[in-house]
């Protein structure tokens, strides 16, 4: 999965109408003016440090920065002297897309790379494309998924990070990667202070179940098919990302469905404005808010997650009902 989507994701855009997916930046403008606020607000609760780094993982075309600055700039201006702008993004053609937009921007391959001080990360379906191990319970044992030519096969797993204990046939996923960010960016919030932001779809809490998948032209593919020609991606668990952050020093919030999530911070109020000053395409703005929050769209499936110093106080949104 790893190389196939390394890639994928190196020689293509694949956002957008022409592309196999759409994110929630490309849906509306209000996602990312969403966003930049909330990044604004945590700021504040932060103490107003300056400088401070204001990253995202996974920038994609640099829709959601794009659209998170310029509210940034119109509501909180001392925020913008203050932001200093870093983005994690290993596609050259993905760079070449967000420097058209982000020309102040500095690029780093991977999280571990921005520099060190006070951070604000945003990170918008970036988990769900790291790399996962697929284990299944087979005689009272933990077998290992792995790919043959065009077939899974199974092998003992003597190494898996599970209990050892599952009904028989059960399919667990581990994703490493992302594991291994949530801990490394816990120890860093804990040490050097700040806010990091995940979206991305999963269930609420772990649990059993095979959720590998590939996306081509808009529709499910078979993810053994014509490898790095589709995107293949996997529940994120986010009950396992804030133990590691928590084991590691952090804060962690959530997970909260995005539908609430999105809800709390404005979304549907800002695309009303939105609505009311296009009038050409107000249906569209209206349309768009319910599409990210509706449960049976976007709003049940994608859930927010929070990790942060544990002097902040609750993050915007997450605030108890």
């Amino acid at each position: 999965m790893a190389r196939a989507n390394a890639a994928y994701y190196a020689g293509r855009d694949p956002f957008g109408a022409a592309g196999d997916f759409t994110t929630a930046p490309e849906i509306t403008q209000a996602f990312g003016e969403c966003l930049g606020l909330w990044a604004a607000v945590t700021w504040v609760a932060m103490g107003r440090p300056d400088p401070v780094i204001l990253a995202e993982a996974g920038p994609g075309r640099g829709t959601l920065m794009a659209d998170a600055l310029r509210a940034i700039g119109q509501m909180m201006p001392d925020f913008t002297r203050a932001l200093r702008l870093h983005l994690v993004e290993t596609s050259p053609l993905l760079r070449a897309a967000q420097r058209a937009r982000l020309p102040d921007a500095v690029w780093h391959d991977d999280i571990a790379a921005l520099p060190p001080g006070p951070v604000i990360l945003l990170a918008n379906e970036f988990l769900d494309a790291l790399p996962i191990r697929q284990f299944v319970r087979r005689g009272g044992a933990w077998m290992e998924r792995f790919v043959a030519g065009d077939a899974f096969v199974e092998r003992p797993a003597p190494d898996a990070p599970l209990p050892d204990a599952g009904e028989e046939g059960e399919v667990r996923e581990v994703n490493e990667p992302a594991l291994a960010i949530a801990a490394a960016l816990g120890a860093r919030l804990a040490a050097q202070g700040g806010a990091a932001l995940f979206i991305d779809y999963g269930p609420g809490e772990s649990g059993p179940g095979d959720s590998l998948q590939a996306i081509r032209g808009r529709e499910a593919a078979d993810p053994l098919a014509d490898p790095g020609t589709a995107d293949l991606t996997a529940h994120v668990d986010f009950t396992a990302l804030a133990r590691a952050a928590r084991a590691a020093g952090a804060a962690a919030h959530g997970p909260l469905p995005q539908g609430v999530f999105l809800s709390r911070l404005g979304l549907h109020s800002r695309a009303a404005v939105l609505a009311a000053a296009d009038s050409g395409r107000g249906a569209r703005h209206i349309e768009a808010a319910t599409r990210l929050t509706a449960p049976e769209a976007m709003g049940r499936l994608f859930k927010a997650l929070v990790l942060c110093h544990p002097s902040l106080p609750t993050p915007p949104g997450f605030e108890a009902a």
